[in-house]
């Protein structure tokens, strides 16, 4: 890894174009990481965790009502600098994230998702990418009793060796939706224009041997479906 590469990013990408389509029992026609939580959108309690981590610029992935998200934020929260990475048609994760990472200036680029809350330290993701010279870094929670997450595997090295389907499990590490990852990890293969970064990236790509992870066990909570949602009103 270069000198450069080297230092501890302070931008970030944040996926907030998802429609939220199993929220629409109990949230607006909105973006879902625009879904209130105690009078406040889901995404401002991200950025704030993004704030506390150091990050200074957040890209943001947007498309499905965007200007919800735009007039709400616009181009500065507290400090900190939002730029937005606006989907004229879907591309799905990986082409939203690759044409958001288009808009980065480091070599390297945290990325989140704008609906899911992970409490984790940036610096310990950061160390385990650098000294392992990874193209990908996870992030990742250890649950149980759970059947609405696939789960990844990882060998005592912290080299990803497997994603597994979701199925009920009495105990896995799931993927947290926080990353860190080179911005030349989509060199890697002729990608179309609209992809998976779940498939086409994560699945199709670690046996390269070079996609690590980081455990940790901070709070998470991902608001996809009106259950968590509901929760993470009491808890955020």
């Amino acid at each position: 890894m270069s000198k450069a590469a080297a230092q501890i990013p302070r931008e970030a990408v944040v996926l907030a174009g998802g429609f939220g389509t199993r929220l629409r029992s109990v949230v607006a026609d909105l973006p879902k990481p625009m879904a209130p939580v105690r009078g406040r959108p889901f995404l401002a309690y991200v950025l704030d965790e993004l704030l506390n981590q150091g990050i200074t610029r957040v890209v943001l992935a947007v498309g499905y009502k965007a200007e919800a998200i735009r007039d709400y934020f616009s181009q500065n929260y507290n400090g900190l600098e939002l730029v937005y990475s606006v989907e004229e048609e879907p591309l799905g994760t990986g082409g939203g994230i690759r044409q958001a990472v288009g808009l980065c200036h480091a070599e390297s680029v945290f990325v989140l998702n704008g609906d899911t809350y992970f409490r984790v330290s940036f610096e310990h993701l950061f160390n385990r990418f650098a000294a392992s010279d990874s193209l990908l870094t996870i992030a990742l929670k250890q649950m149980r009793d759970f059947d609405r997450y696939g789960t990844v595997l990882v060998n005592d090295a912290g080299v990803i060796t497997g994603f597994r389907e979701k199925r009920p499990m009495a105990l896995g590490l799931i993927n947290g939706g926080v990353y860190l990852m080179r911005t030349s990890l989509f060199a890697l293969k002729p990608l179309p224009e609209r992809f998976s970064f779940e498939q086409e990236i994560l699945e199709a790509e670690y046996v390269r041997g070079r996609f690590h992870a980081e455990i940790f066990d901070g709070y998470f909570i991902d608001i996809g479906i009106p259950e968590d949602y509901e929760r993470a009103q009491g808890e955020l």
